[in-house]
């Protein structure tokens, strides 16, 4: 068994994007700039974005952090975000999810100027991105292909089972997967909470993805020996040991998974990081204008 070290991997991308962005100023390029729209205070949304804001600092972006309270106008929201979207030096722009019930995502994301929608929820680049054209990659999906390439895991031929259909990680990763390149070229089943005979499916997968949200939900029972297996899911269990009051799950019970398995990521230090790397990518893809001119 081998981790896929999610740490290590981000430090090895952000040295990447620092030397980039050094070369723009060296050259009198635009710095990117990367705008993140929090509304509320849950903890959880931000402690995302603060790391998100820290490490386009680390690597020499510019980040900018909009607050709302939670009672703002989806008008109100909806004019800000086209603010943004009409300002040059701002490259691209995330709104943290999820939002407040009065406030529809969909109309959000569907506002944001595609080429700023460095999430890559909008649906012209989840369009792109199924038909193979250039587009921004949703930020998780992203970052696990750059964990499987970077670790030369083979995947073409490969049966890739994902559980979870989420339209952030499970669709797009699944999409992904079968495309023709690399890492790419599986056959895939997505699964989901309607799924029949769930475990039997996930013990014949090659690569098993789980993103489903429900803390060590795979079981050493579901996984087949072998199996590569990229546990996405990052929630926060009570846990009166810990000073926090709580401990970071994934989805896969990882003691006893882990010794099956001839590759998997742990919760935390795996996906999680890699997911804020990709969305630095892209914001440095958004300033050079690689994917819309």
């Amino acid at each position: 068994m081998q981790l896929l070290d999610g740490k290590l991997l981000s430090s090895q991308i952000k040295q990447e994007i620092a030397a980039d962005v050094a070369q723009i100023r060296e050259q009198g390029g635009k710095i990117p700039h990367l705008v993140a729209i929090l509304v509320g205070n849950k903890g959880a949304s931000e402690t995302y974005v603060a790391s998100k804001m820290k490490n386009c600092e680390e690597v020499g972006m510019h980040s900018t952090l909009i607050r709302f309270d939670p009672s703002v106008s989806e008008e109100e929201l909806l004019a800000k975000v086209r603010e943004v979207n009409e300002n040059p030096d701002m490259d691209g722009l995330i709104v943290q999810l999820p939002l407040p019930d009065h406030i529809n995502p969909d109309r959000v994301m569907e506002t944001i100027d595609p080429a700023k929608d460095v999430d890559g929820f909008h649906p012209i680049n989840i369009g792109r991105m199924a038909k193979g054209l250039p587009a921004y990659v949703s930020a998780t999906p992203q970052g696990v292909l750059e964990m499987l390439k970077r670790y030369d895991i083979q995947t073409s031929g490969k049966h890739c089972v994902v559980v979870g259909r989420s339209q952030i990680v499970g669709l797009p990763m699944s999409i992904l997967m079968q495309r023709n390149t690399y890492p790419g070229n599986c056959t895939v089943t997505l699964t989901h909470s309607r799924t029949t005979n769930l475990a039997e499916i996930c013990r014949s997968a090659d690569i098993l993805v789980a993103a489903l949200g429900k803390p060590e939900f795979v079981t050493a029972d579901m996984v087949k020996e072998g199996a590569v297996v990229i546990d996405v899911g990052l929630e926060r269990v009570p846990d009166a040991s810990k000073k926090s009051g709580f401990a970071l799950k994934g989805d896969v019970k990882f003691d006893e998974v882990a010794p099956k398995t001839s590759f998997i990521t742990p919760v935390p230090g795996g996906v999680g990081l890699m997911t804020i790397c990709s969305l630095m990518q892209n914001t440095l893809k958004a300033a050079r204008k690689e994917i819309y001119q």
